[in-house]
């Protein structure tokens, strides 16, 4: 399927480790095993380097809403987008959302909008398997397809008390 992909694609299908072992067990994932995951990746996660975690809602949102980049089409100029909506729900005006993830309503205000845990949340959204071994979750940031401003946008989609998410 690959064979006449450009290099930088074919190297992208190729597995780390993490993805390796979770291929291996699929759903049969030794506690041992998930625990070293989770640790790895951890390890993996870049905090930015001024301390703020949030970023602008609006911007997140517009991250969460877009379904762009990632395809062979795509240029250095395109934008990516998270694609949030495809697995979450977020917003409780948004009408059309996956159910692969859970429902992200009220995020942050069930968190009370604690400074732990959106650093925790950060480090999700930077690196899923930080979070939870196997996850399905894109790693964000890991793998450079959203930005560190990106990243923190989003962050402040589902920690921002005016951000619809919270409403």
């Amino acid at each position: 399927m690959f064979a006449k992909a450009a290099p930088e694609w074919k190297e992208r299908v190729k597995q780390d480790e993490t993805q390796r072992i979770c291929s291996q067990y699929q759903s049969q994932l030794p506690a041992a095993e998930a625990e070293k995951i989770r640790a790895r990746e951890m390890a993996t996660v870049v905090y930015p380097e001024s301390g703020v975690m949030g970023g602008d809602w609006k911007k997140g949102e517009a991250v969460a809403q877009s379904g762009q980049g990632g395809q062979f089409s795509d240029n250095e100029q395109t934008v990516h987008g998270g694609n949030c909506y495809a697995c979450d729900q977020l917003a409780p005006s948004e009408v059309s959302y996956g159910t692969l993830g859970p429902t992200l309503l009220g995020y942050g205000k069930a968190r009370k909008f604690s400074t732990e845990e959106a650093k925790a949340t950060y480090a999700k959204l930077y690196n899923s398997q930080s979070a939870q071994a196997c996850s399905m979750m894109p790693r964000f940031g890991y793998h450079k397809f959203l930005n560190e401003a990106q990243l923190k946008d989003v962050l402040a989609y589902l920690y921002d008390p005016a951000s619809p998410v919270n409403k």
